[in-house]
């Protein structure tokens, strides 16, 4: 994994912030994972998991994240999957199609 598009998405994603709280997803601890796949694209994969499995901006935060990644230099496509949340598999499957 490149660890300078690791850090470049990083820097990206704290350009997210929790709506409620005004603070970056990253300074609040909610991205849990990054990884940069490396294959015939460049894709990041973001876990990000909410502090409260029914919160409301979930979907918000994970379209916010996709968007700040794919800015980067050098990411071709980003995946963005909650983890913990009681409309997981709803809120992936939108973000990601």
């Amino acid at each position: 994994m490149s660890e300078e598009l690791y850090e470049k998405v990083k820097k990206a994603l704290t350009n997210v912030a929790d709506p409620h709280m005004g603070i970056s997803i990253v300074e609040m601890g909610l991205v849990e994972n990054i990884e940069i796949e490396e294959k015939d694209q460049k894709i990041a994969k973001i876990t990000i998991k909410p502090t409260n499995p029914g919160c409301m901006s979930a979907a918000r935060m994970a379209m916010d994240a996709k968007t700040e990644a794919e800015k980067v230099e050098g990411i071709d496509k980003a995946e963005v999957t909650v983890a913990g949340h009681m409309m997981a598999d709803a809120i992936n499957e939108m973000v990601n199609k």
